[in-house]
Order: C-alpha cells, then structure tokens, then sequence
C-alpha cells in the first residue's frame, strides 16, 4: 500500500472521495490543519468539511462536536509542547496514544456518560473527569 501524501488526504476529505476514512486519518487531517492554520481558522475548517464528509457518505449524524473538539485539543497541545514535527510520521510516532479510538485517549476525561449524551454530541463539552488541565 502505498503512503497516501498529506495533500492527497487533505484534498480527499475535502471533496468527500475518500474511500475509507478511520480514526487515525481524522487525527492526520486535523494534524495538517493545525499545522497550517491559527488553532480558531483549523477547527473551522475541520469541522465544517468533516460534517460536509459525513453527510456525502450518508451518515450526517456520526458527527459527534465533542469528540471532534477534544481531539482538535489534544492535537495542538501536543503540536505546542512536543513540536509538530518534520512530518506526519513524526507525530504520529510520537503521539501514537492519539491514534487509538478504542479504547480513547478521551476516557482519561470523559465519562461514557457524558460522551454519549445528546448535549456532547451537538455542542462542546468540558471534561467531567480532568483533574488538571488536557
């Protein structure tokens, strides 16, 4: 298999002809946003083509606001902290816990509960279980 390119996936998920869209591609999507976009203008951008994204392939109703934010989150602070990277092979090795969706690097802050709640899924939420800051 042959490593898509940043722009090839970028430009896929834009126009919604991605054959196959995981969890670790959503992460990679959001990394090149936020490595090319003040954080406000990336999860902009993100959010409104991943519910473009979704509603192509049928399934409007997958995306989940916070979800999508929380990992938009996590994203850029490890992108201050750690750095971006040369490239996404960088990051992804050194943030390989970002790249599991079961179980969630979310599960640290969130409850099951809360997560699954209509209120979490339409709007933004803050984390019931952070003790410190994400």
């Amino acid at each position: 298999m042959t490593p898509v390119t940043d722009e090839a996936l970028l430009s896929g998920f834009e126009a919604g002809r991605l054959d196959a869209f995981h969890h670790a591609d959503h992460v990679h999507v959001a990394w090149i946003y936020l490595s090319r976009l003040p954080f406000v203008e990336a999860l902009d951008a993100f959010t409104r083509h991943l519910k473009q994204f979704a509603a192509a392939a049928g399934k409007p109703d997958l995306y989940h606001e916070t979800i999508t934010v929380a990992y938009l989150l996590l994203i850029q602070d490890r992108i201050a902290r750690r750095g971006r990277g040369r490239t996404w092979d960088d990051f992804a090795g050194a943030n390989s816990d970002l790249l599991v969706w079961r179980p969630s690097i979310l599960k640290q802050y969130y409850s099951d509960e809360l997560l699954a709640s209509k209120t979490a899924r339409q709007a933004f939420v803050w984390p019931d279980k952070m003790t410190t800051c994400i």
